[in-house]
């Protein structure tokens, strides 16, 4: 067959078969003719300058698209960064070539900051008016950024923004990629697409269709777990399921995920996957966080900071007696089943409806915590305040706070962690998101154990704890249901959303017969800054008096079964208590007796939350003029350009 017979490349296809072709691909005469008559698809993408989109919502995809931005720009291939809310789409038939890294949000959606943008894209892809060759001058790929604990909404955004490119034209030179957050690999699995994309620009197809072709052999894209998605996806234009694939589509054949995570596991970690990405890691030990092995973190609390400090301690010292200076905030799982509108941590840390990952030992984490937790102290030595004693004091921390983020129950050691912190005396106060009774249940004693009792209806606990469970109301009734049979302190713990929660009491009180605890915490939610990941101001942060006012309703409920007992007026919190089992002779007894409840545990015998309560000082018994402020600390009142806060 002479050159001058063969009319185009489309005819060149067509006489071929695959397997024909790909052996004179190889061959320096095939190797010319394709150049001639088909020059690289890259060849004219970057004349003028590409788009490198993100589409974030926590920072994770953003933070992944500034390290492909550099690593073109090393490459000297020449993009702009752009976050979406700053573009105008209708520019886009402009585009030549246009890179997405796409994350997708709760139930599906994207990121708020991208969803004119993804509606734009969206509503002009089932336009029929618009036409399917609006984009036909540009090549674009999509690099997904998703939890697989979201189940069928894993990546749809990124998924999404390829069928629709592809709708009105657009031409893909990679299927779309799907990263885990949660899976420990994301990294890795970025690094692979982003040299796969770098390749591509940089006219290395013929290496590209080796290796491509090799993968499609065992599995590719066919496979039910493949890096493409839908089958709807695969049947498209040039997808995995097309008979003919178009020579600019031969770098486009990725591995699937399946055989990614194979190749990338083996023989690490037994395959296991790590917690702690590389980018989570990062992110939380911005926020302050130490990291403990693969899942396990411990931060020091600003309580914590001002006890050493003679100024005050936390609402736990005045409503059960704790020591501030002296307690550590750790968690064993960073992970959680929840994504809290009022998140402290603003969803940083990883989610999952179960253990998934790498177990490190109990004994390994409750040394390093206690190691991390002294390094943090001694930094507090020369601090105005800090006087000897009480850093030596701190160094051998008394209490330890497993709330500090996550769930802690997931991790299943996590009885013999409690066992290796009693036996060092250190009390312990567990907090709980109410989505696994089993686990509860399972709980050996814990000195005081709580339940986040974020709403009192289902419809107001899925808007405001956005679990990942399905049935995450009937786990969350099971719950406290669980809680009742404890025979140790039990509390609620309500956290207040002005606008979210607060007109619940009566859902609220009905709550109270179900789990029966011995307290009810009643705090104003924190506000914890502007974020993304929430829509919650300042406007929904309400104050103390407020939380009095609801709590006093809430404790008339309840028609004398509980009273107000103690309140931190700093902390914008207030506890309710048994009246029949802490209010004797008309004194309150919610503070703990630490020695004697470790003599408990010690013991081995059966006993319950009456056999290690001590009396409540005067000054943190609700409407003390001291309005729950230790007196022998050292009031301290920062300077304030108005008269009144929260």
């Amino acid at each position: 067959m002479s050159l001058s017979s063969v009319p185009s490349r489309l005819t060149l296809l067509a006489l071929l078969s695959a397997s024909t072709f790909y052996c004179l691909y190889k061959s320096r005469r095939i190797r010319q003719l394709k150049l001639s008559l088909n020059p690289h698809p890259s060849a004219n993408l970057l004349h003028s300058k590409a788009k490198l989109f993100f589409v974030s919502q926590t920072g994770t995809s953003k933070a992944l698209a500034h390290r492909l931005f550099n690593l073109l720009a090393s490459k000297d291939l020449s993009f702009d960064l752009v976050d979406p809310k700053d573009y105008e789409p209708e520019d886009l038939p402009k585009e030549t070539l246009v890179l997405i890294i796409a994350s997708t949000w709760e139930d599906g959606k994207p990121p708020s900051d991208a969803k004119f943008f993804a509606n734009w894209l969206s509503e002009s892809a089932a336009d029929f008016r618009v036409g399917s060759l609006l984009l036909s001058r540009c090549k674009f790929a999509v690099f997904g950024v998703g939890s697989g604990a979201y189940g069928v909404t894993f990546n749809v955004v990124a998924r999404d923004f390829s069928k629709q490119m592809r709708a009105l034209g657009a031409k893909e030179i990679l299927p779309v990629w799907e990263g885990d957050v949660d899976s420990g690999d994301i990294d890795e699995v970025f690094d692979a697409w982003s040299a796969k994309v770098v390749r591509f620009l940089k006219g290395d197809v013929l290496e590209n269709y080796e290796v491509l072709r090799s993968e499609a052999l065992v599995g590719g894209e066919s496979d039910a777990e493949s890096v493409g998605g839908s089958d709807e996806d695969e049947n498209s234009e040039g997808g995995a399921g097309s008979e003919i694939v178009d020579v600019e589509d031969i770098a486009g054949k990725a591995p699937s995920r399946k055989t990614v995570a194979v190749a990338e596991t083996n023989g690490k970690l037994n395959g296991k996957k790590e917690m702690v990405t590389p980018v989570i890691r990062a992110s939380l030990e911005k926020q302050g966080y130490k990291i403990i092995g693969s899942h396990s973190g411990v931060k020091i609390c600003r309580w914590t900071k001002s006890q050493l400090r003679g100024r005050g301690g936390c609402y736990k010292h005045s409503f059960y007696g704790i020591e501030s200076h002296r307690c550590m905030e750790a968690t064993p799982s960073l992970a959680c089943a929840n994504k809290c509108v009022f998140c402290w941590r603003h969803h940083t840390n990883p989610v999952g409806k179960s253990w998934q990952w790498k177990m490190d030992d109990p004994l390994e984490i409750v040394n390093s915590a206690i190691d991390l937790h002294r390094n943090m102290i001694k930094q507090m030595k020369g601090v105005p305040g800090v006087t000897l004693e009480r850093l030596m004091e701190g160094l051998a921390p008394r209490h330890c706070a497993l709330s500090l983020v996550g769930e802690p129950i997931m991790y299943p050691e996590i009885n013999k962690l409690v066992d290796e912190l009693h036996h060092r005396r250190i009390s312990t106060f567990l907090v709980t998101n109410a989505q696994f009774p089993e686990k509860i249940k399972m709980l050996k004693p814990l000195t005081q154990l709580y339940v986040s009792v974020d709403a009192g209806t289902k419809e107001s606990l899925k808007a405001i704890d956005r679990p990942l469970f399905g049935d995450f109301w009937e786990r969350f009734i099971d719950s406290l249901k669980a809680l009742r049979e404890k025979q140790q302190r039990t509390v609620y713990r309500l956290t207040l959303v002005k606008g979210w929660n607060t007109e619940d009491i009566n859902a609220y009180s009905e709550l109270f017969s179900i789990g029966q605890p011995d307290f009810v915490e009643i705090k104003g939610v924190t506000y914890c800054g502007s974020s993304a990941t929430s829509k919650l101001t300042m406007e929904n942060v309400p104050w103390h008096s407020d939380v009095k006012a609801f709590s006093e309703v809430l404790a008339l409920k309840s028609q004398g079964e509980y009273e107000v007992a103690c309140e931190h007026v700093h902390s914008c919190c207030v506890l309710l208590a048994k009246t029949e089992k802490f209010k004797l002779n008309g004194k309150w007894f919610t503070w703990i007796d630490y020695e004697k409840f470790h003599d408990l545990v010690a013991s081995g015998k059966p006993f319950d939350s009456g056999d290690y309560m001590a009396a409540t000082p005067s000054w943190a018994v609700y409407g003390a003029d001291e309005g729950g402020f230790d007196p022998g600390q050292s009031r301290y009142r920062k300077e304030r350009h108005h008269k009144s806060s929260r």
